[in-house]
């Protein structure tokens, strides 16, 4: 879930090395795009897995958030340590239509190509997740969930999480602190289930796969877009917050400081 960081393979010790401040060369979009699908297919197992795991070990809510909730925050963060080197570590539609359109505006990101090969690759690795899941619980492999979550307070809910979420990742760009992603995002994610009314979905690939599953972590098809409306809403907030509050300063001639 990083944004605008350099990725590129490590290089061998006995291969060619870049110049000094060269930048490394990009993974081809091919291996990119399979670490978005594997990454975003584990988290969902993960919140899916672990929600399953928690109904059948206590009866208690609290507790099975709770459960949820800190697997979600350890799987979140190992994900986006391993696979951010490679593709960014996504694993999110608002995360990458933000980046590329904080790239066409001036900035490093994804290209028009990238967003179109990495979005479906998320829905894609969300739904295998999710089917992943039922498949190690022995539940049905497609079940639609029929936990509804169209109410307005947590639209809101939705909203809040994925505008902190985006200020977060590009703040942290904008700062030059994205080596902190792995813990600050998933510590982030793992709070925002408690504050926000809709435990933090702030994901549209994750909320499409959490509706093929009828279990804790599930959403109701008809949930879905009003879901992903208002998490699209909240990226496009969080970009403000983060024009606003990480404005770049100018030199004493006016020009914009480095």
């Amino acid at each position: 879930m990083t944004a605008t960081q350099p990725v590129g393979t490590p290089i061998r010790a006995d291969g060619p090395q870049p110049a000094p401040g060269a930048t490394p060369p990009r993974p081809p979009l091919f291996a990119r795009a399979a670490a978005e699908l594997v990454g975003t297919s584990a988290l969902v197992a993960v919140v899916v897995g672990s929600g399953i795991q928690a109904t059948e070990l206590t009866q208690d809510a609290g507790l099975q958030l709770l459960a949820n909730s800190t697997a979600t925050v350890f799987g979140l963060g190992v994900l986006i340590a391993l696979l951010g080197p490679v593709s960014g570590a996504h694993f999110n539609p608002a995360v990458t239509l933000a980046e590329w359109w904080t790239a066409r505006r001036g900035g490093a990101g994804v290209t028009a190509r990238d967003l179109a090969v990495y979005v479906p690759s998320q829905v894609a690795g969300a739904i295998a997740g999710a089917i992943l899941s039922d498949a190690m619980f022995g539940e049905p492999l497609v079940k639609w969930s029929t936990h509804d979550r169209s109410a307005g307070n947590l639209l809101l809910g939705e909203v809040v999480a994925t505008a902190g979420l985006i200020l977060l990742i590009f703040g942290l760009a904008r700062t030059d602190r994205l080596r902190f992603a792995p813990v600050a995002v998933a510590s982030y994610i793992g709070a925002a289930y408690w504050f926000t009314s809709s435990t933090s979905f702030a994901n549209p690939a994750v909320t499409i796969g959490r509706a093929f599953t009828d279990t804790f972590a599930g959403i109701a098809p008809a949930s879905v877009p009003g879901f992903i409306a208002m998490q699209l809403i909240g990226a496009g907030a969080g970009l403000a917050l983060v024009a606003v509050i990480f404005m770049r300063g100018k030199t004493d001639t006016g020009t914009p400081a480095a």
